[in-house]
Order: structure tokens, then sequence, then C-alpha cells
């Protein structure tokens, strides 16, 4: 019964990922409305069914007409033109435009035929009689957007698994999409372990805790595109437990636990894995915080068995869940975006196993610099409101050194 609990095989973070990735399947996909698909997953590739424009399009309010007209206009000689009518936007041209003549044009309406420029209206001066004087020589094409500049048919726009956001929908309103196939939201359980947790909602006891870690795991579940399920807190009854999450299993896609994974007699999580008949895939990993996470496939579905601590529980999602959740969404960037910053004070915590510090991350002179979000301690809570990174230190005894080039994992990524 101590086979799991004391003899663990080590595994390195990027081999772990690998693992984890392995057992990515997409997710089933649904038609929602454009309106509700934002911050959503597309499941589909979108490509161009028109040009954009697909007119000849006015860029400036003026007139339109032919730049041989205009050959050398200038403000002390213009060259007086005959207005053959006025074009606002959405509306069709009635006459082309012929030698001699120009048609006032608002900005983003059709250019008639014939004519090959615009001029702004700064430009000119309105005359009676339906005439203009034109105080610019103008050259062929000059404010006019051609067809298909922006877009050609055929173009590949968005790619599956990308984020519809503004951008995103502005491409998919322009292209007629008001119904959007998206991948369906990966439902996530959540337990959490231990008797000293309490519910948010009542008040303190002494020796208790509220159960913060559920409610930071299901934010991050809900940023990475998945629907959080809060469960019940998990006893420290193996049996319990094991009939819990056999029962959540049936109703959603992965499960997260956090706590009782370490090699305490109350880390019942650890007593599943020796009675269950799932897989375990790891359960050691080389990092801190959250050496002990621990993956299991269990039912044709993964158990992601994270650390007790927020900022262990908190790197463990970021390092292991959320590119899984990512894959399965049909994200092909899957874990975090990575540069090199400037470690902007000492940091003297030697370690066995790389550090993954909750930091924070700032343009100075040009150079990236990093630092702690605060105290860099797996038991602390606070500092993981302000990490916008993750500062890899190096394995070894004597930590990093200010000004040391380190690797930041980029944890508030855009687009991918």
């Amino acid at each position: 019964m101590t086979g799991y609990r004391f003899q663990r095989k080590l595994v390195q973070v990027e081999d772990a990922q690998q693992v984890v990735l392995h057992y990515v399947r997409l997710q089933e996909t649904e038609e929602v409305g454009l309106a509700e698909s934002f911050g959503r997953r597309l499941a589909v590739t979108v490509t161009a069914n028109h040009p954009v424009p697909h007119f000849r399009r006015s860029g400036v309010d003026g007139y339109a007409l032919r730049a041989a007209d205009s050959i050398g206009s200038t403000p002390g000689q213009p060259v007086k033109l005959a207005v053959t009518e006025m074009i606002p936007c959405g509306t069709m041209p009635s006459l082309p435009v012929g030698k001699g003549q120009a048609a006032r044009i608002m900005t983003g309406a059709v250019v008639p035929e014939g004519a090959d420029a615009v001029i702004m209206i700064e430009m000119t001066d309105i005359l009676a009689d339906q005439e203009v004087c034109i105080h610019k020589q103008m050259a062929e094409g000059d404010n006019i957007t051609p067809i298909g500049q922006e877009v050609v048919p055929g173009e590949v726009l968005l790619q599956p698994g990308r984020i519809i956001r503004s951008g995103e929908a502005a491409v998919l309103a322009t292209f007629g999409f008001d119904r959007v196939r998206v991948f369906r939201k990966p439902r996530v359980a959540i337990f959490s372990t231990g008797s000293e947790l309490l519910e948010v909602g009542l008040p303190l006891e002494p020796g208790k805790i509220r159960n913060s870690n559920s409610y930071m795991l299901a934010a991050q579940v809900t940023e990475t595109g998945g629907e959080p399920v809060i469960m019940s807190v998990l006893p420290d009854e193996p049996a319990e437990v094991e009939r819990a999450l056999l029962e959540a299993l049936e109703d959603v896609d992965l499960i997260i636990t956090t706590g009782g994974v370490s090699v305490g007699d109350k880390d019942v999580l650890v007593d599943v894995f020796e009675r269950w008949d799932g897989q375990l895939l790891f359960n050691k990993i080389a990092m801190r915080p959250g050496s002990p996470t621990s993956v299991g496939f269990w039912r044709g579905k993964l158990l992601f068995a994270l650390s007790g601590n927020p900022g262990a529980s908190f790197v463990g999602f970021e390092l292991f869940v959320r590119p899984y959740i990512k894959g399965i969404l049909g994200c092909s960037e899957r874990t975090h975006a990575e540069t090199k910053g400037y470690l902007q004070d000492d940091y003297a915590k030697g370690s066995a196993y790389p550090r993954y510090v909750r930091g924070t991350m700032k343009l100075q002179e040009g150079r990236v610099c990093v630092e702690p979000a605060g105290k860099d301690k797996s038991s602390i809570m606070r500092s993981i409101k302000d990490a916008d990174c993750l500062i890899h230190i190096p394995a070894g005894g004597r930590g990093a050194e200010r000004e040391e080039l380190v690797r930041v994992l980029l944890l508030n990524e855009t687009h991918i």
C-alpha cells in the first residue's frame, strides 16, 4: 500500500506535458449565433466568399473624376468640371463620369464608371449651375480602394481553434456568418480535498480555511474556454472519494482535484490511485511548486490531481490543465508562449528541481524585466492576482542572480 506514496518515478515538466497532450481529442462542435460565439473557439476554417471591398470604394468625401481632366490643375489655375450627380453611401451611381465631368461622392460610396480618382472636397470650390473647380492634379487611383484590396475570394481568414474576439467577430459578420460553428465547452468538475476546508459563505472557525482553490481553478477553467462545475469538498475516505469521482465522470469531460496527492496519512487521492481501475500516468514532476502533481486516465477521461497549496495548484493548472483544454478546443499552440527576461533581484532559493515562480513582467529600456509577484511560497495565495508570467528558475543550489537572463512563460495570452 505504500508503492504510489513513496516510490514515485520522477518525470520532467516537458515530458509530463507531452504525456497529457497525447490524450487530446477534439471536442464535439455546435452551432451558435454570432453574438453567442464571443470568447468561444472556432471549429471551422473561414474563407472569404467575396472580395472586400466588392466594389470600387471612395476613401474620402469629394468628387469622383477622370485623372486626365485634372492635369495642370493648381490653386492658382483650377480646372472647372460639370457635376453630374450626388452619390451617397449605399446607393449605386446612375451615370458614368465622362470627359470634363465629376460626381459628388461620400466616403465609402461606389465610384462610378469612368472615374479613376477622387479629389478631397477640401481641394475644391463649389460653383453655381452644377459646376466645381478643382485645385489639385490627381493621379489615377487616388483615394479609391479597388475591388479586393483588403480580401480576395478564397483567402483563408480564420483557422479552427482561434478565439472569437472583436476582430474575429468583425470578420465573421463581414462574410455573413450569422451562425458560427464552435467547439463545445468542456465541462470540468473541480473537487477540493481536506477536512480543514469551509464553504466560502461560512464564518471562519479555528483551524479552518475557506475553499479558495476551487474558485481559483474555476476562473482558470473559464479563462481557458471550459465550463467549471464546482463540486462538494471531498472527505478523507478513499471509498467515498472514488464514488464521488466516478459519479462526476459520467457528466463531465475531465476532473481536477486539489490536495491529497502528497505522502501524508490523509492524502486521500494517493489511496484512490492504489485502489482504482484507472491508469496513473505520472505522480511526481521535477518542479517546484507542485512536484506531487499527478495525472491519471480513468474511464476514457483525464483526472488532474493538483497540489493543495494555492500557488502549487495555480502553477499545476497552467502547466498541465490549460494546455490540455486548449488542445481539445482545437488550439495548435497549446503550451504557454515564452520569452526571455532579466531578473530584477537575486533569487537565493536553490532547489533540486526547476522553480516556476509567479512573477510580473515589464519593458524597461528596451529589455524585458521580471521579478516575483510577491513572497514566493506555494502556500501564499495573494500574489496570484498580480502574476502575469511564470519565471523559470533553473535547478541548482544557487538559485538565480540579479540580471540573469531567465525563461519567462506568459500567462496573459491574447489571440492564440
